[in-house]
């Protein structure tokens, strides 16, 4: 979604990471909203690693209440969650945060994707990612989940 397709009834949702306007989360999970012609977006917030802490400790508090983690902070979202699933608990690891009460909740999204993987040999990370980014779809704003969709989304 460009700019100015934005419109005010336009549901928005957060990217966090170094790079999360230009990342692979934000392709996928936009192109999943498109395909599905949701009338949403996800927008890029751009930080560097002296920011992080800052942004983590006033996400409560902010008007964003979806975020998505880019790889490169997945482990370290984990500290600031006031509660995580059981996956992010095994794995260590935030897919995703939603902020509920002024809570943060951390999720890991592996042990979900699981029952779309046929043949694991032929699942490689943009694959696996492509996957998270569907099933978050799903559950933010109701996108079908859709495998065959994954090659023309990567």
């Amino acid at each position: 979604m460009r700019p100015e397709e934005i419109k005010p009834d336009t549901e928005l949702c957060t990217i966090l990471g170094f790079n999360a306007q230009t990342g692979n989360c934000r392709r996928y999970f936009n192109r999943c909203l498109k395909e599905n012609s949701i009338n949403a977006t996800a927008i890029a917030l751009n930080i560097k690693e002296e920011h992080f802490d800052f942004t983590m400790k006033n996400l409560a508090n902010s008007k964003v209440n979806r975020m998505i983690v880019e790889h490169e902070f997945g482990q370290s979202v984990v500290e600031y969650c006031d509660r995580l699933n059981a996956s992010a608990q095994t794995k260590n690891f935030v897919d995703f945060v939603e902020v509920e009460e002024g809570k943060i909740v951390g999720y890991s999204l592996d042990d979900e994707i699981e029952p779309y993987i046929e043949n694991p040999a032929f699942v490689d990370e943009r694959i696996r990612l492509a996957m998270k980014m569907m099933v978050l779809s799903n559950r933010w704003y109701g996108a079908k989940i859709d495998m065959d969709l994954i090659p023309t989304m990567i």
